[in-house]
């Protein structure tokens, strides 16, 4: 992934619907400070926020089969849902399929890009 590529997907990461207020806040930060000489501690935060926030597809088909998914999602949703993960897993997929894992994943992936 190059640099440019991954200010893309810092762009696609806060417009996301489902990005988190911190991980939001985040990418801004970091988009704000790219060219500058904060950009590297900026790459750094953002990465550590990711890495708390971004979702492994493991743990999306665990809470989609739980109780509280189905509260979350609807007992409909939550059977979609997990299929939609159990489906991305088994085409090697690693992170939740939400828009803003599927990006923050790929910035964990691809940190060296940001750094």
């Amino acid at each position: 992934m190059t640099k440019q590529e991954a200010i893309e997907e810092v762009k696609k990461l806060v417009a996301a619907p489902s990005v988190c207020p911190e991980a939001k806040a985040a990418g801004e930060a970091y988009l704000k400070a790219v060219g500058t000489d904060g950009e590297k501690a900026a790459a750094e935060a953002l990465l550590k926020e990711l890495a708390e926030d971004v979702t492994s597809v493991d743990d999306l088909i665990a809470l989609t089969a739980s109780e509280h998914g189905v509260k979350i999602f609807g007992a409909d949703g939550a059977k979609a849902l997990k299929e939609q993960a159990e489906k991305a897993k088994a085409a090697g997929g690693k992170y939740c399929v939400c828009p803003a894992c599927q990006a923050g994943g790929a910035l964990l992936d691809n940190r060296e890009a940001l750094l």
